[in-house]
């Protein structure tokens, strides 16, 4: 017991320092001066020499117990992750957010096939016998033949409710969006399902409105936005398959390091595509179902497709 006093009386005024430094900085670290945070970080070192003294020879003692908690808040202000400042925001556009959609081009590549094949059976099986698409998209598209039938578009927005529909429209692609990326944790099963059952419902759709001689009106309203849209869709479905990859798949990782370390990339391209389908959602509630002429739409589209692959497949090449 002597030499826990002689101890505890020789470092106890530095502890106190460090733990009267730890409460300020733990208000707001601006409230330091440049000279109180080195002091702090001489402290922390030393106090942290001393707790690995009292774990080693006084490891049921309180103060091994008080220096654990001290150094731990020490170390937690000390370590702290720098928030996102403006250089930091700008690099992950710039540099992070392209890297990632290169890095997993061959599962967004797979999660456009298992879209597009889907899309090319319904629309020929609908294009054959237009009943079948109740057998693809179920009985409560009755109303929508129906309008079909009758040579209306469902497309059509009038100009009084579209900032409203614009506003419906970006709220529904980020669901779907969140609901393809979560869909990596079920070994990417519930991505396949989404991907696999809207390419089957776009290709119905399109093979009736062929069957009445319409498809063209439905490509003149998705032309302008479909680029950014589907491209983000397909480009989240890749990032499912590439969690769920990772789950089935964790090489040398086990699978919790794995689907940790996979989440972690998905939510940086969810957050990266938020901003592009807010560009889509607006030119789809706005352009797509204006009186503009079928041109400008497709030139919107295109450019905006151009744009859109050139920066991922570009941009942050150091």
């Amino acid at each position: 017991m002597k030499n826990l006093h002689r101890f505890v009386t020789k470092n106890k005024e530095n502890w106190r320092e460090l733990e009267v430094l730890v409460q300020r900085g733990e208000k707001g670290l601006r409230s330091l001066s440049d000279d109180e945070l080195d002091k702090m970080g001489r402290l922390y070192r030393q106090t942290a020499s001393d707790l690995a003294l009292a774990q080693r020879d006084f490891p049921r003692q309180k103060v091994a117990v008080y220096l654990n908690n001290l150094v731990g808040r020490a170390h937690a202000l000390i370590y702290q992750e720098k928030p996102m400042q403006k250089l930091t925001i700008l690099r992950f556009f710039t540099h992070t957010f392209p890297q990632i959609y290169r890095q997993l081009a061959p599962y967004t590549l797979l999660a456009f096939l298992i879209f597009l094949l889907p899309a090319i059976i319904a629309f020929g099986a609908v294009v054959r016998q237009p009943q079948s698409i109740y057998t693809i998209m179920g009985e409560n598209v009755e109303v929508l033949v129906q309008q079909v039938e009758e040579g209306k578009m469902w497309t059509e927005i009038p100009l009084f409710v579209r900032s409203a529909a614009s506003t419906f429209i970006l709220t529904n692609n980020i669901k779907v969006m969140f609901l393809t990326f979560a869909g990596g944790v079920t070994a990417g099963l519930l991505t396949f399902y989404v991907l696999l059952s809207n390419g089957l419902h776009m290709g119905a759709l399109f093979g009736l409105l062929q069957v009445h001689g319409m498809s063209g009106k439905l490509a003149e309203f998705v032309v302008a936005h479909g680029f950014i849209e589907l491209s983000v869709i397909f480009f989240i479905g890749g990032v499912g398959l590439y969690i769920g990859d990772g789950l089935l798949r964790p090489g040398l990782q086990s699978r919790r390091d794995a689907l940790m370390e996979r989440t972690m990339t998905g939510v940086r391209a969810v957050l990266g595509c938020i901003p592009l389908l807010i560009v889509a959602g607006i030119i789809e509630g706005f352009l797509s179902p204006s009186i503009l002429p079928w041109g400008i739409k497709a030139g919107v589209g295109i450019i905006s497709g151009v744009v859109l692959y050139s920066y991922w497949l570009l941009a942050g090449r150091d």
